[in-house]
């Protein structure tokens, strides 16, 4: 069995985001960038998979401009076996991403799919989902564990009122949550093993898919700051502030 995880390129979670002076978005140029920690999540259960037998082969696969190659190469060092970089100007919207992937299914027929259930600048949540809508995949989202079993796979998943345990059969799409595992460190082995693994190049036009645009990016801001809190001498007073400058009660 093929197992296909798409890996997206952001801002490393531990950098502070600043927002371009324009407001055309946030800042990139010289600042840390890293696999989205959902996708690495996803990379380090699909590589946990093989090394139990149940896979043969790990592909990631990610959509960008030429620097996703950085994140791809990462995810090789962690152990995944090949590569698949769709070369677009940007990052494009959810369902053209979603678009995408459909085509790679169409040539790899993986018997699972896995991604990060978000990424962390947009956390939009959206092409897992869309991706089984377009490919009528049986899906499971926000899997914090997962357990194949012949043609099918158990997902448990986490939701208001606590777990679910889905049952799919394969192949099937699953969005991996925070819990589901802990991903490992690459070895120097391995990051030097990872500049020979391959890494195909393709684009939309090579796989027959059309990008439109469906969003616009009106403008971008960071919120504001908080204020300096303020130390009272006594609960009369505090419930007064509460009462009369914040109006949280009557």
């Amino acid at each position: 069995m093929k197992i296909l995880v798409a890996v997206k390129r952001v801002v490393d979670a531990y950098v502070k985001v600043r927002v371009k002076s324009d407001g055309s978005g946030v800042e990139t140029h010289n600042v840390k960038m890293a696999i989205n920690p959902f996708c690495e999540i996803a990379v380090e259960e699909a590589i946990r998979l093989r090394e139990a037998g149940i896979a043969e082969e790990v592909i990631v696969i990610s959509v960008g401009d030429a620097s996703c190659q950085e994140q791809l190469r990462a995810a090789l060092a962690l152990g995944a076996d090949r590569a698949i970089h769709i070369e677009t100007d940007g990052a494009p919207e959810p369902l053209n991403v979603a678009k995408l992937l459909k085509a790679v299914m169409a040539s790899e027929a993986p018997g699972l799919v896995l991604l990060g259930k978000q990424s962390i600048d947009t956390d939009n949540n959206q092409v897992a989902q869309m991706l089984a809508a377009l490919t009528e995949r049986p899906q499971g989202t926000f899997a914090s564990k997962v357990d194949v079993q012949g043609d099918a796979v158990l997902v448990t998943r986490e939701i208001d009122g606590g777990l679910e345990t889905l049952k799919l059969a394969l192949p099937a799409i699953i969005s991996t949550d925070l819990r589901l595992n802990e991903p490992r460190y690459a070895s120097l082995p391995n990051i030097m093993k990872a500049k020979r693994k391959p890494l195909d190049v393709t684009t939309p036009e090579d796989l027959g898919v059309t990008l439109t645009t469906h969003q616009q990016v009106m403008d971008v801001m960071p919120p504001p700051e908080r204020k300096a809190g303020v130390m009272v001498a006594s609960v009369s007073e505090l419930v007064d502030k509460l009462k009369n400058e914040a109006k949280v009660i009557g």
